[in-house]
């Protein structure tokens, strides 16, 4: 009998709501259906000038709040009706809403995400699952990232170690030892494809940059990229975890006022490079032993960015997801659907050694229908 859950996701790039049916029968997880509802340039500019500190943000992240829970909810039940399954066998959606602001460390740490999961719940029928980071935090921990437990469940192997690695508009690497005594670890290594969209948008009005064409039109320019790398970010040990409040335009533009001569397509294939590099020197320095690195997200499809982290990572097999029977674009949706799976049977969702959380506590709160 199929055990349904939806996963709803929104990342940093801010492009679109995923929605994923998945279905855990079994002991599996079975990607069912799919469905992603594009956000308008309208509500994406709105959300981007909500990350940052500006005029009346309350009123502004309340009527956000509430038109994403009714982007979601449609999501949902445009899902469903692409699927054919009807709202009374899905369990629960899992959502994990919009970030807005994620402030792990300092005095008051907290991680924002909006999307009314009251509305979701309403809208659908369903009951729904959000607020996933606040326990986390509450337990000492950084909220972030989370998605490492299912990658714990789906895609650790007893025969070699692995690295999963996701490029959403953040980077985060997986590291799952073969040793099923040895601890699963992750951390945000730094800017994924954040960067390389905003400056894509900039230069060639366009999202995203992509296949990397444009990044592969130019060269990497050393200084700006020791520049780059020798943010204080790099540095820290894990766990540690970052957003758009880090690694944004201001920050690139910043570091760029010293390079004024540099083009765009070299400024683009630095960026890349970052990425790459980050991400490179991450697993070269906490699984040294990984030998098989298997990449998620948007990043997934970068042919450029492939080709530079194919290149650093020489030594390891560099492949999608896909090989493995779970699509790099729905990897994270698929995860929150099984958050929310692991919250209604009473079961934490964090890795205290990814999280830096002092225990493992279930996660998110409760929407009824």
């Amino acid at each position: 009998m199929p055990e349904f859950f939806i996963g709803l996701m929104s990342g940093t790039s801010m492009d679109a709501a995923d929605a994923a049916l998945v279905d855990f029968s079994a002991g599996k997880s079975k990607l069912i259906a799919t469905h992603r509802t594009p956000l308008t340039a309208e509500l994406r500019a709105a959300l981007l000038a909500l990350c940052v500190p500006g005029p009346n943000e309350i009123e502004r992240m309340a009527e956000l709040d509430a038109r994403l829970g009714e982007l979601f909810a449609e999501a949902a039940l445009a899902l469903l009706k692409k699927s054919g399954v009807s709202a009374t066998d899905v369990q629960a959606i899992g959502s994990h809403g919009q970030t807005i602001r994620h402030q792990p460390t300092g005095p008051y740490p907290f991680s924002l995400q909006i999307g009314n999961p009251a509305m979701i719940a309403q809208r659908t029928g369903i009951t729904t699952i959000a607020d996933f980071r606040r326990a986390d935090i509450a337990a000492g921990g950084q909220g972030a990232p989370l998605v490492p437990a299912f990658h714990n469940a789906v895609l650790r192997s007893s025969g070699h170690d692995r690295v999963i690695v996701n490029i959403g508009g953040i980077a985060n690497i997986t590291i799952l030892p073969k040793d099923a005594k040895q601890p699963v670890t992750g951390f945000d290594t730094g800017p994924g494809n954040v960067l390389l969209d905003a400056w894509a948008e900039r230069h060639l009005g366009k999202r995203m940059d992509e296949d990397g064409r444009f990044a592969a039109t130019g060269k990497t320019h050393g200084g700006l990229l020791a520049g780059l790398l020798s943010d204080s970010y790099f540095a820290l040990a894990p766990p540690k975890s970052t957003g758009r409040e880090h690694f944004n335009i201001a920050w690139l533009d910043a570091v760029l006022q010293e390079y004024a001569d540099i083009t765009a397509q070299d400024a683009q294939a630095t960026l890349c490079e970052l990425t790459a590099a980050s991400i490179a020197v991450a697993i070269q320095k906490h699984a040294p032993t990984s030998k098989e690195i298997l990449i998620c997200g948007g990043g997934a499809h970068n042919v450029h960015l492939m080709q530079r982290l194919r290149a650093r990572l020489s030594q390891c097999s560099v492949e999608s997801t896909e090989k493995h029977g779970i699509n790099p674009d729905w990897m994270e949706a698929m995860a929150f659907a099984w958050l929310a799976k692991q919250t209604l049977e009473g079961k934490p969702g964090n890795l205290p050694a990814v999280t830096g959380a002092k225990r493992a506590v279930v996660l998110g709160a409760i929407y009824s229908r």
